[in-house]
């Protein structure tokens, strides 16, 4: 039997006992798929439910002013307000001081309370709310409305008194056309634009998260339940058993990965399907893109293989590779924010930030020749480094034992 052969056994036995328990299953098939396009379908609608449920129901408002217009107090009753008016409190710095009325909101007595007052030709005004009641912010969302309204017939009527046109007068200034259609970027570069803002940062945290609890069973999880002495004993080395278990992982992860982004892609989908479209990628993209995940996989993996080996259990094992999951996301939030049209070249020899902002390059189908030769030179060292460090931690002599 060639190494080969050997590689893929281990890799299958590791495949199997560890998708053995159902609950596995569910949380890497099921859940992954589900999760996005459930969420992505669910949230709108409660959302709209909400909302719609919201704007049934009638606000109690507050009016103080002591020259409000009749028609604006009539205006705003045709908002589903039921009105009290009362004079203007005295003694008032602003309008916006809440006075003496602040109980009245916080006791819910008013959902809203609007000040208004004429100062020669200019009207003031102030909506007193509670921020942390729904129904308040609503209430005042609606006055905002009529007031609006209000004020656009207000200044359109001073205008036309002074024998001015509205429409020129009021947008002296104007777009000619269709912004959409002054944009020259293609469809498909817009959904690469898109895409090449989250998929690289799903990427890498799905990629870091999802391979944890898998790197840390198939290492110290094996040396606790006594099955590691048994695999030692098997006729192959020490590299090909590294080899085997980091392929199980990989396609523990992969398949893990995948359906989260297929959930995702969907669920996206769904909601923006007559705006984001397919990027339009080169084949070289492609397998560039490919090369960038298989680079990133394999430092993760061999890390969290070798750090899980070294561990004395597994809880150790889970302390030690959980801060250095949350760590990973410092680098990953911080190539978001990079401006790709003028970015230095120093952030590609920068192991894991080089990979990703790889990514974000191909999505977006750029291939500049130096950005591609750093990166990939950086990411294949840092892949031999970790994959040596992690075939150091199986060599060790103390192996079976809990020694590090």
């Amino acid at each position: 039997m060639n190494s080969r052969k050997r590689i893929v056994i281990v890799a299958k036995k590791e495949i199997i006992e560890f998708v053995r328990d159902w609950r596995t299953i569910v949380a890497l098939v099921l859940i992954p798929l589900l999760l996005f396009p459930l969420l992505f379908i669910a949230f709108p609608i409660v959302m709209q439910n909400e909302a719609a449920e919201l704007n049934e129901k009638t606000v109690h408002v507050l009016i103080q002013s002591n020259e409000i217009e009749t028609s604006l107090i009539m205006e705003i009753e045709n908002q589903s307000a039921l009105i009290t008016t009362e004079a203007m409190p005295a003694n008032l710095l602003t309008l916006s001081d809440s006075g003496n009325d602040t109980e009245r909101l916080r006791n819910l007595e008013y959902d809203a309370i609007l000040r208004m007052e004429q100062r020669n030709d200019t009207w003031y005004y102030a909506i007193l709310h509670l921020s942390t009641s729904e129904q308040s912010i609503e209430a005042r969302s609606r006055i905002l409305d009529v007031l609006i309204q209000w004020e656009e017939n207000l200044t359109s009527e001073r205008i036309e008194s002074a024998g001015l046109d509205v429409d020129s007068t009021l947008n002296p200034v104007r777009w000619d056309g269709s912004i959409a259609d002054a944009d020259v970027a293609t469809k498909g570069e817009q959904a690469g634009m898109l895409l090449s803002l989250f998929i690289p940062f799903v990427l890498a945290i799905w990629t870091a998260s999802a391979a944890v609890q898998p790197s840390i069973d198939m290492t110290v999880g094996e040396r606790e339940r006594g099955t590691l002495e048994s695999l030692l004993s098997l006729p192959l080395s020490r590299s090909e058993l590294l080899l085997g278990k980091w392929l199980a992982v990989v396609s523990i992860t992969a398949v893990g990965v995948t359906l989260q982004i297929t959930g995702l892609l969907f669920g996206i989908a769904y909601l923006a399907s007559d705006f984001i479209d397919v990027p339009s990628l080169s084949i070289i993209a492609i397998l560039l893109l490919a090369l960038a995940v298989a680079f990133y996989g394999t430092m993760v993996i061999a890390l969290y293989l070798a750090l899980a080996m070294r561990s004395k259990s597994v809880k150790e094992a889970g302390s030690v590779l959980t801060p250095i999951t949350l760590a990973m996301i410092m680098p990953i939030l911080l190539t978001q924010f990079i401006n790709l049209d003028d970015v230095e070249m120093f952030w590609f020899g920068i192991p894991f930030v080089n990979v990703l902002l790889g990514l974000r390059e191909l999505l977006l189908n750029r291939i500049i020749i130096e950005h591609v030769l750093v990166w990939v030179l950086v990411s294949s060292i840092v892949c031999f480094m970790t994959i040596r460090y992690a075939a150091k931690q199986f060599n060790r002599e103390d192996i079976i034992t809990t020694k590090s």
